[in-house]
């Protein structure tokens, strides 16, 4: 049995499109990411086994999830 993956954290962030047909970030998203992400640092400074390049490869995924997002809209069909 296998589990169903975790949902990212970038999946609850709101991408608005602009009339310039390109997305974005509100700012508010971006200083609540920012802020997540200097907590989950702060959160795991202590933890023997977190390191800096796990934690790093972790925002990658996120990144990416957060590209996959932001890309589909351009890329669909009618």
């Amino acid at each position: 049995m296998s589990a169903a993956p975790l949902p990212h954290a970038a999946d609850r962030l709101p991408i608005v499109t602009a009339s310039d047909g390109q997305p974005y970030l509100p700012c508010a998203a971006v200083l609540a990411l920012l802020r997540a992400i200097a907590e989950s640092c702060r959160n795991l400074a202590d933890d023997p086994d977190c390191t800096l390049p796990g934690a790093g490869e972790a925002i990658d995924i996120e990144a990416d999830a957060l590209e996959a997002r932001a890309i589909a809209p351009t890329t669909e069909t009618a």
